[in-house]
């Protein structure tokens, strides 16, 4: 544990051309993001639980938080541990009769619960060099713009400050080909039998 580096839940973003959600995880001592694809239900319960929104029952990751509670087991903190051809692995670290139990799971399931256990989130430093942002590396120096009188014509944006979000866009075009819809991805449920 004591190289993974923690992160935080910086925001949860919407695709407008999909109906998967991005959750942005920020490094606690730098600068740097992890953006991680998730479905839109883990992304609900995510978001529902950083409100802190009382629901009238246990949604499911609530449920699975009760059991760890039933069994006098501790979730001690989650950690995304791997990512193998564009999917993150994740592993809920919990301590039970005095030992470490490591549970497989989605990145978007344990984050989930991290969040209702208020416990760290850790992130392999693999995984942050591999798929991490880090906006003042990734985006050219450009003089800042300039202020303008209200009512006056708006300061011109150079394209290359833009060029970040061209790349993460040129990923979300990758995700959306045809041949990749049917699909699923290992972050989204199952499909549901008529």
């Amino acid at each position: 544990m004591s190289d993974m580096i923690e992160v935080v839940i910086d925001s949860i973003r919407v695709s407008l051309l999909s109906p998967q959600r991005v959750v942005v995880l920020r490094q606690t001592d730098a600068e740097r993001y992890l953006p991680i694809w998730i479905g839109p239900y883990e992304a609900e319960a995510i978001t529902v639980a950083l409100q802190e929104i009382e629901m009238s029952r246990p949604l499911t990751h609530d449920l699975l938080k009760n059991i760890f509670t039933a069994f006098h087991a501790r979730i001690k903190h989650i950690e995304i541990i791997n990512l193998r051809k564009d999917i993150f692995y994740g592993n809920i670290v919990a301590e039970a009769d005095g030992r470490e139990i490591n549970i497989d799971s989605r990145p978007s399931d344990a984050i989930a619960l991290a969040v209702r256990a208020h416990v760290p989130i850790l992130v392999h430093p693999s995984v942050m060099d591999t798929a991490s942002i880090q906006p003042e590396l990734d985006m050219p120096n450009t003089p800042p713009p300039t202020e303008t009188k209200p009512g006056g014509p708006a300061p011109e944006i150079s394209s290359d400050r833009l060029s970040v979000f061209e790349d993460f866009l040129h990923k979300l075009d990758d995700k959306n080909k045809p041949d990749d819809k049917d699909k699923p991805s290992d972050d989204s449920p199952p499909p549901t039998k008529s």
